[in-house]
């Protein structure tokens, strides 16, 4: 099985949990793992490189999904419009359009660059506080889809939510150096982030894609 990963921050926990339940049985011998950013990881599940992984929301009506997604209730800290003229991420999908929905201009910035961004203070519309201010509903970034051995990624979904992960010390210092930030910022950050899908953003996630096709 070939499983894809979205390469920030926001996945951290997931990444701890896979690495835990592969070495318990068998799959750490046929799962090849790959992580990317969020565009990369859409084009590798459209054209069968892999057979599941974590995509872009916007994207995620294509394929059988779990149950699992990239959630944030108000504020992400990590996808922000800067002032400016118009420009996309390329790493993004989702942000892309939901700057377009949202409409409003700027430069699109997501990701780990974006988290460093706003914790150095800089100035940035945070895009799913902008969504939730619109609708009172949580933003789905991203979807846990999959096109085969789908009885194996559901049960790897239900696994993951029913557990509380925690990030070894040393793993959250090593990433937080990585990207030129504190452990301590990196577990804030991490707060506001969620990962199980349930009735609201369910909810939320029906309409952005409706919102997304009316454009």
């Amino acid at each position: 099985m070939r499983f894809g990963s979205i390469s920030y921050l926001n996945l951290l926990p997931f990444q701890v949990f896979l690495k835990r339940y592969i070495s318990r049985n068998s799959t750490k011998m046929f799962l090849n793992y790959k992580k990317d950013v969020p565009s990369k990881i859409n084009h590798a599940l459209e054209k069968r490189q892999i057979d599941a992984g974590f995509i872009s929301s916007v994207h995620s009506k294509k394929f059988n999904c779990t149950n699992l997604g990239i959630i944030a209730n108000k504020r992400v800290y990590s996808v922000l419009l800067l002032k400016g003229k118009k420009q996309i991420d390329p790493a993004s999908a989702t942000s892309n359009q939901l700057a377009n929905v949202l409409n409003l201009s700027g430069k699109v910035l997501i990701g780990d660059k974006a988290l460093k961004y706003y914790l150095e203070g800089k100035e940035g519309i945070d895009l799913a506080y902008e969504w939730h201010k619109k609708t009172k509903l949580p933003f789905v970034f991203a979807r846990l889809c999959y096109t085969k051995n789908g009885v194996y990624f559901n049960k790897l979904a239900k696994k993951f939510a029913k557990q509380k992960i925690k990030v070894p010390q040393y793993l959250l210092k090593k990433e937080a150096k990585k990207r030129g930030i504190t452990p301590k910022e990196l577990s804030w950050y991490l707060e506001h982030i969620h990962y199980k899908m349930n009735h609201q953003s369910k909810k939320s996630l029906k309409l952005f894609l409706k919102e997304v096709k009316n454009i």
